[in-house]
């Protein structure tokens, strides 16, 4: 399984890496695992991310 790192997780959606430390602040974002002090995101979860976006975009205003 590969894991990314918060700055991988912003790169991949094409954001700032403070987004996705807010992201997961709220609870609203993938779910990250903590490893000492870094958090890395399951490449899994984020799929897993994507999808519940797709399915459920009107909470995050995803353009149709």
């Amino acid at each position: 399984m590969r894991y990314l790192t918060t700055a991988e997780v912003a790169e991949r959606y094409r954001t700032a890496e403070s987004t996705v430390r807010y992201w997961r602040h709220l609870q609203k974002g993938p779910r990250g695992i903590k490893v000492g002090k870094r958090v890395l995101y399951p490449e899994a979860e984020l799929q897993r991310y994507e999808r519940a976006l797709i399915d459920d975009g009107e909470n995050w205003g995803l353009a149709s």
